[in-house]
């Protein structure tokens, strides 16, 4: 009996160890890959949800609250469920409308989901939704992040969560990548001239389920060389081009 007891104690450590052991489950790893962006940031794709990413800054897009109902799905209804319906209940009180560009910040509810803090990000109308719309979305994020000096973001588009299929999944996301790199090298070179306090990301993922996540990966691929070629192309110029005249 006490080896027997010896042996389970000798395998609890192992699994906690995460020994390399065929077949056990400290070998199962969220599935993650990493792109190589531009300015030191660290940006990947990660087959995970908004519920049990950790993070310091959880960003979701919301549509536009329906009186007839909202749409909840998959995670989305697991978001809202796991804070006690908070998300159900801003939008139905028309305290967070979700109209194109409208942000709301907060803490979630004690024990409920891991982010530390959810910023929502309205995208207006359901029938309305557009890639534009989404990169509007990524510039917005990025600021917000950046003026709330949060280091590592997690960004989740859920439209597909809330009913809506007019944007491809990888599309939507590489349109929301692409102007947030541009917005982030437009706070950079703010920063080197003096017009902005230094501040620097660490990490930008971008969630995805199991059957959007090499749909997403690809995309965002093609819209981190996108974003590439454009800041090479930028006119590096100071914003400022002479001294301003006095305060009066």
């Amino acid at each position: 009996m006490r080896l027997m007891k010896q042996g389970w104690l000798a395998l609890g450590v192992v699994l906690s160890l995460g020994a390399p052991f065929p077949g056990l489950a400290a070998d199962v790893k969220t599935p993650e890959k990493k792109l190589d962006a531009p300015m030191g940031l660290s940006l990947s794709v990660k087959q995970i949800g908004p519920v049990t990413q950790v993070t310091d800054l959880q960003i979701i897009c919301v549509l536009k609250h329906e009186p007839a109902g909202d749409q909840y799905i998959e995670a989305m209804q697991d978001f809202n469920d796991k804070q006690g319906g908070l998300l159900s209940s801003l939008r139905e009180r028309g305290e967070f409308v979700g109209e194109l560009g409208e942000t709301f910040l907060y803490t979630p509810p004690p024990r409920s989901i891991t982010p530390k803090r959810v910023l929502l990000i309205g995208m207006g109308e359901a029938k309305d939704v557009s890639l534009d719309k989404l990169r509007l979305v990524g510039r917005i994020a990025l600021r917000e992040a950046v003026r709330l000096g949060a280091k590592n973001v997690s960004f989740a588009p859920t439209l597909r969560d809330q009913g809506s299929t007019l944007i491809d999944v990888g599309e939507g996301d590489a349109a929301v990548v692409e102007q947030m790199l541009l917005a982030y090298d437009t706070e950079k070179r703010l920063q080197q001239q003096g017009l902005a306090p230094k501040f620097n990301l660490s990490s930008w993922v971008i969630e995805a389920g199991p059957k959007y996540f090499e749909g997403v990966t690809t995309h965002v691929e093609q819209a981190v060389k996108a974003a590439n070629e454009q800041i090479k192309q930028r006119v590096d110029k100071p914003y400022v081009n002479a001294t301003p005249a006095p305060a009066r």
